[in-house]
């Protein structure tokens, strides 16, 4: 099976702080890996180094068996879907050409590019009417089922989600989740998703990294993080979203 994605020993450092330390992580091609921790794990940096949005100071970052450089990263982009919290979206564009902006750039055909918006709005269930709407005139969930569309236009082969769903309220997450899932099962693509909740990494994928200052401390399933802690942090981590959750039901 060929590599969607590979950390190799990879090294970040902010001014502040290392935000990515020694890491090494392998995406195959039409899996799904969630990314959790604590804030500040250094999560989402993999996410942005995986886009090309930062480099590494150490290791190498490979993206559909291409080891990430400067001279091919817009390639490679093309090659790459990426969704952050609050969609991104330019508000000054209706939703419609921030769905095509890239593939109008890249001079797609028109034919194409319209029949290809056709088949995503389908896709993620979005009426056409919101279409031609602004983003400031569509609910949070619609927003972000148009971010969806824009990162499936040029059919990249790799997702990269950087808690996509933390921004809406919990009816429009949980409707949004399900369509997720289908999503990812219909496409075959491969995703590397972060999420701050456990329930949702579960929900999401069998496969679950639990990250804690920029290392990796844990890859498994969720009953491996259950039944077979790698370290204390694990279970303390597991044990305190769990508690979050049963706040929440009980409130």
């Amino acid at each position: 099976m060929s590599c969607a994605i590979a950390f190799e020993h990879v090294t970040h450092r902010y001014p502040h702080a290392t935000a990515v330390d020694d890491v090494s992580l392998r995406v195959e091609a039409g899996e799904t890996v969630a990314l959790i921790g604590p804030s500040g794990c250094g999560k989402s940096t993999l996410l942005k180094l995986a886009a090309g949005l930062v480099w590494p100071q150490q290791g190498s970052v490979v993206v559909t068996d291409r080891t990430l450089a400067p001279d091919n990263v817009l390639e490679t982009r093309r090659r790459i879907g990426y969704v952050i919290q609050s969609g991104g979206l330019f508000p000054h564009l209706s939703a419609v050409d921030n769905v095509t902006l890239a593939a109008r750039f890249l001079k797609r055909e028109r034919d194409w590019i319209a029949q290809r918006v056709v088949e995503l709005a389908e896709l993620v269930q979005l009426p056409r009417d919101a279409l031609e709407r602004f983003p400031g005139n569509l609910s949070g969930g619609q927003r972000q089922r148009v971010s969806l569309m824009r990162s499936l236009m040029l059919d990249p082969a790799v997702l990269l989600l950087d808690e996509p769903l933390g921004a809406l309220d919990p009816m429009v997450r949980h409707g949004l989740q399900e369509d997720l899932r289908r999503l990812f099962e219909r496409l075959g693509k491969s995703v590397l998703l972060v999420t701050h909740d456990m329930a949702e990494a579960a929900f999401f994928s069998r496969n679950i990294v639990l990250m804690r200052d920029g290392k990796i401390v844990q890859r498994g399933t969720y009953r491996d993080l259950i039944d077979t802690p790698a370290e204390p942090f694990v279970n303390e981590f597991v044990k305190a979203q769990r508690g979050l959750h049963a706040e929440a039901l009980d409130a």
